[in-house]
């Protein structure tokens, strides 16, 4: 039986709690949360075990997860690498570079495993296109969110860009060429709507535009590549999938079109989106990975590759904003 630790019962807390006690061969050990209300609220409704001490429940179990603001990130991941426990930490890795270089460090020397709360990866409209070449040379991204104070300790790159950072990253197999953005603070002191351009060596160029302050949401991502067009949307788990054949594909609707090079056939496909719960998912992968001693889907050095880019963005942002 795995034994995990829960640091932060808030808002995400809660729902990483409901989906815990969904997963075999995991016993919840109890919860540290120096906020009275929000440990009361999770003592009533879970009937959870409060350690006061977050040293103390970290030696009482195998495995933390750490759902607090990002501002504590790194002091709880070096406290539970350095007593050997494995970690999961919610987006993004850690509040600044010099903290996620060091998680990495640390997790090599200890050899534990880290998972990065990057749950889009386990988003069912993403994961429908498991078996399918994906060597895209645009992205268009767009990803809008009505105002929330929470999570605004960080800029919108860091709370909602890079999911979308990390998902283009995990699929363009390719070292970062340049980064170009603009951002501005309208309701925080960081930005809380920016665009950014990322070339890739070999070519790709990603658009991506996000924002907090929206009417509306929206979770898009296009992608284009040669002979074929995939749409994700994340908000309504949806994919559709478009691409010119030379052949029928039964499993499509299908039109023919005359080219340069003669007749193809476009054909247009929605892969099968199973009901499925991201966060369960990712715990669920996390506890394999300790178990069965395999990699985590979300490592650590993913989590800093995506803060990398991300705080490549932000100085950019930076600058174009500085007065001359």
């Amino acid at each position: 039986m795995l034994k995990i630790g829960i640091f932060g019962v808030g808002h995400l807390g809660k729902f990483h709690i409901n989906n815990w006690q969904k997963i075999k061969d995991v016993e919840l050990t109890g919860f540290f949360d120096p906020n009275e209300e929000a440990a009361a609220a999770a003592i009533a409704q879970y009937q959870l075990t409060r350690f006061t001490n977050p040293g103390v429940l970290m030696d009482a179990v195998d495995a933390v997860d750490i759902v607090t603001p990002t501002t504590l990130h790194f002091e709880l991941c070096e406290m539970a690498i350095r007593k050997s426990k494995h970690v999961f930490v919610e987006k993004p890795l850690a509040n600044n570079m010099e903290q996620a270089h060091k998680i990495v460090k640390l997790a090599k020397e200890a050899n534990v495993k880290v998972q990065v709360g990057h749950v889009e990866r386990f988003n069912p409209a993403f994961l429908a296109l498991k078996g399918h070449t994906l060597n895209p040379m645009f992205i268009e991204v767009h990803r809008l969110a009505q105002f929330n104070p929470r999570g605004t300790e960080v800029s919108v790159i860091l709370d909602l860009m890079i999911h979308d950072i990390d998902i283009i990253l995990s699929i363009v197999k390719s070292d970062v060429k340049n980064i170009f953005a603009s951002g501005v603070a309208v309701l925080t002191d960081t930005p809380d709507i920016a665009n950014v351009r990322i070339e890739f060596n070999n070519g790709c160029v990603a658009n991506l535009t996000s924002s907090r302050i929206s009417m509306k949401k929206m979770r898009k991502m296009r992608l284009f590549q040669k002979e074929a067009y995939i749409g994700i949307d994340f908000l309504e788990k949806k994919t559709e999938i478009i691409k010119l054949k030379d052949k029928d594909d039964p499993d499509a609707f299908t039109f023919d079109i005359d080219t340069p090079t003669g007749k193809k056939i476009i054909a247009i496909s929605n892969p099968a989106i199973p009901g499925s719960n991201a966060i369960l998912l990712e715990l669920e992968s996390f506890t394999r990975s300790i178990l069965q001693n395999t990699a985590t889907v979300v490592s650590e050095v993913d989590g800093m590759m995506a803060m990398d880019v991300a705080h490549h963005i932000l100085q950019k942002i930076q600058a174009a904003n500085s007065p001359v």
